[in-house]
């Protein structure tokens, strides 16, 4: 379970005194805790495997757009920090598709959905979260797929 290997790498860092990795790794606990939490409050059970994927999926682009701001502003030192929870957060999630995969990915959502217009653009997004969640850029995918239902 994806839990486990978290929990697993945070003891590894504590062991080692890896400080910028532990960090990283409490951060993902923090946020799979969060949302425990929530679940709970709504009934729901604790975060699953697909669910945790998201987390981390979200804590990437939320990463990668402060990496783009601290370029911007000049601050490479704070990008590089960034940069480097990145690569500790992926480590726990699928290879990513590259971008003639993805193609391939929504030419057969497309025809697995039999979608034919812009209306037919949630299943096709239904289709492929629930086959490469955590695997692609689902903003990206929807602008593509947008792009060939038009």
């Amino acid at each position: 379970m994806l839990r486990d290997d978290i929990n697993n790498a945070l003891k590894t860092a504590m062991k080692e005194h890896d400080k910028a990795r532990l960090s990283t790794l409490r951060l993902i606990n923090a946020a799979v805790k969060d949302r425990d939490i929530a679940n709970r409050g709504e009934g729901k059970p604790a975060v699953d495997d697909a669910e945790l994927q998201s987390i981390l999926a979200k804590m990437i682009k939320q990463r990668e757009e402060s990496v783009k701001l601290y370029n911007e502003g000049g601050r490479p030192e704070l990008a590089k920090a960034e940069s480097d929870e990145i690569n500790v957060i992926r480590e726990f999630l699928p290879r990513q598709l590259d971008d003639s995969e993805v193609d391939k990915a929504i030419s057969e959502a497309l025809e697995a959905t039999s979608a034919e217009s812009l209306r037919d653009m949630g299943k096709v997004m239904a289709w492929l979260k629930e086959r490469y969640n955590g695997q692609m850029d689902f903003a990206k995918a929807g602008s593509a797929i947008r792009e060939k239902l038009k």
